[in-house]
């Protein structure tokens, strides 16, 4: 299993693509494909066959898109920044945003 930088519920801008500049809340990672969904970013419509419980119609929904094209959003700007771990005094090990030294992990 792959150790990653960014979690379900992070907040994340997007840095390339169509959808470059928005901002969104993780919503599920996949670890094993490097993807990720993020709330609002990425629409894709699908067309669904009504059934016994649904009507069926066309649908919006997100699809994955490449953990290359994220980086998370800094707590105190929201702009783009990179992650760095570091250990706090009561030893717990946390991960910060290198543009402003916030801890990102509550």
């Amino acid at each position: 299993m792959k150790k990653l930088k960014i979690k379900k519920g992070d907040r994340v801008v997007v840095t390339t693509g169509r959808d470059k500049g928005k901002t969104g809340e993780v919503l599920k990672v996949f670890p094993q494909d490097d993807r990720l969904v993020v709330q609002g970013v990425n629409m894709v419509k699908r067309h669904n066959r009504p059934g016994p419980r649904s009507a069926g119609g066309i649908e919006s929904k997100e699809a994955t898109i490449h953990i290359s094209n994220v980086a998370h959003a800094d707590p105190s700007s929201n702009e783009p920044t990179r992650v760095g771990f570091k250990f706090l005094d009561d030893g717990r090990k946390v991960r910060f945003a290198k543009r402003s030294g916030e801890v990102i992990d509550r």
